[in-house]
């Protein structure tokens, strides 16, 4: 079975919303040139000041993803 990585950066501030969901876009561009597969890429708001952008890629993806994209912080999934 595969194992799943959740890839995650968090954003803080008043405008945490509006520049996760920026990220995302970036984040399916990535996916898009480079032809990566990918199951999810989505934003979560935490509260009003703090959100979190993220990509779930399978274990094998997940260095290209994270070499170049530089996440804060991952998760086995």
């Amino acid at each position: 079975m595969k194992r799943k990585i959740k890839l995650i950066w968090d954003f803080r501030g008043q405008e945490a919303l509006k520049i996760a969901e920026h990220h995302c876009e970036h984040l399916k561009e990535f996916a898009a040139i480079d032809n990566l597969e990918y199951y999810e890429i989505d934003v979560v708001q935490i509260s009003e000041v703090y959100c979190i952008a993220f990509v779930i890629v399978d274990e094998k993806n997940m260095i290209t993803y994270r070499d170049a994209l530089k996440p804060h912080r991952g998760e086995v999934g």
